[in-house]
């Protein structure tokens, strides 16, 4: 409409936390006088999945939502609508600021998250009611800080250690073992934090070998509609780390490896928390060798937490908001409608704006580029998981993939990794 000049919604702040307060105002210029019926203030937060299928021959879209907030209030004018529009209130012209408040609410909520499959989003939407016209309405996005996961929770603390063995052999000689041992100290980490990791390579093999360290991103997307149930996974290689050669018949120890490793910014673990979306992540440890692959492996659950290890008693560290690194989900995608389009003015310009991004939490880090091996960057799988019910007239009843709680990876796990050995401990 001509006569708003501007229509706005300002925060105190750009993210917040489960059971903070959440205050902000609407702030409207006016040129002209305006009758209105009211004007509202709706919150929401909103998970939401969504892919194409093939059914029958045909291409179908599916996808579902999960809703963990919804609340309203009105901050000018009628609380109900009346049709009597001569008893509507006039909004004078004019700068106006009308406040509003609301409390978050202090049960568990999942992190904001932007995918292509899916997103947790949390915003508010503002509608200002002129009789006779379409409503104008403004849309805030922010950003939820959560679950709640502390590292100094004792089943994070908990050191893991993992052995595998190999023994080779060439016309029934035995050449002697190759030996990957692995302790993780604590499983729970904060991003901005170095992996506490040591490894010892006993190699008896006649060849060189190295050690290879890599962090993996699992999300899993999830619907599920009367018979109709499916799940996607996708996983990324966050980084991965290669060690100096180690000589035949020779014990290397990597002590000192912590410094080489650190968790970058990305999404918490999500398990539990979100019945359309899971996030978590596997520390795997392994050993290169020429023309052998890998065939020694350890998968270490990981928890990526929201309130970072610190000496007991001591003071809370300070934290840091920043984006998602773009070799995960929750950083590597911006929705286009948080793209800003820009008219070419002939110069070339690098620089794009974009309206919302999510943060994470932080410890203050130098940051330290972790990735010393090519194509790190790139999915490592994209998998599709269907099983058939019992197959129904139309022959499209499709369940949900069940997903194992308890593992043998490393000495505990939440989830299993369906492409990885198992640890022998």
């Amino acid at each position: 409409m001509d006569y708003i000049r501007k229509f706005d919604i300002e925060l105190e702040k750009e993210h917040y936390y489960a059971g903070e307060t959440l205050n902000g105002q609407i702030v409207v210029e006016n040129i002209e006088n305006i009758r209105v019926r009211g004007i509202k203030v709706f919150l929401r937060g909103k998970a939401h999945v969504e892919w194409k299928i093939m059914r029958s021959g045909e291409r179908r879209t599916v996808k579902e939502d999960q809703y963990f907030i919804e609340d309203k209030q009105s901050v000018w004018g009628k609380e109900h609508n009346d049709h009597d529009d001569k008893s509507n209130p006039i909004l004078h012209r004019g700068d106006h600021k009308f406040p509003f408040s609301f409390t978050l609410p202090e049960s568990a909520l999942p992190c904001s998250f932007e995918s292509k499959i899916g997103t947790i989003r949390y915003y508010l939407r503002v509608t200002i009611d002129i009789p006779y016209y379409s409503p104008p309405q403004g849309l805030k996005y922010f950003t939820i800080i959560g679950p709640h996961i502390d590292c100094m929770d004792e089943r994070y603390l908990t050191a893991l250690t993992a052995e595998d063995k190999l023994t080779t052999c060439c016309f029934c000689c035995n050449k002697g073992p190759v030996v990957l041992k692995a302790t993780l100290d604590r499983s729970g980490y904060c991003c901005g934090e170095n992996i506490k990791l040591k490894a010892e390579v006993q190699n008896g093999s006649g060849n060189k070998v190295w050690l290879m360290v890599r962090l993996i991103q699992y999300v899993e997307y999830f619907i599920n509609k009367g018979v109709l149930g499916l799940s996607k996974e996708i996983h990324h290689r966050v980084w991965e780390y290669k060690s100096d050669l180690v000589p035949a018949h020779h014990t290397t120890k990597f002590d000192d490896i912590n410094t080489k490793l650190q968790v970058p910014v990305m999404p918490p673990t999500l398990i539990d928390v979100c019945k359309v979306i899971q996030i978590y992540y596997i520390l795997r440890v392994s050993l290169g060798r020429d023309k052998a692959g890998e065939d020694l492996e350890i998968d270490f659950p990981m928890t990526i937490a929201t309130v970072p290890f610190r000496i007991p008693n001591a003071p809370m560290p300070e934290l840091k908001y920043e984006h998602g690194v773009d070799t995960a989900e929750g950083g590597m995608y911006i929705s286009p409608e948080f793209q800003l389009g820009q008219v070419y003015d002939g110069t070339e310009s690098g620089d794009e704006t974009v309206l919302y991004r999510p943060v994470y939490a932080c410890v203050p880090h130098e940051k330290i580029t972790v990735t010393n091996v090519p194509n790190c960057h790139e999915v490592c799988q994209h998998r599709d998981r269907e099983q058939s019910e019992e197959s129904e007239s139309n022959g499209d009843a499709i369940k949900m993939s069940e997903i194992p709680k308890n593992s043998k990876i490393g000495t505990a796990c939440h989830k299993t990794d369906p492409c990885s050995s198992t640890a022998k401990v």
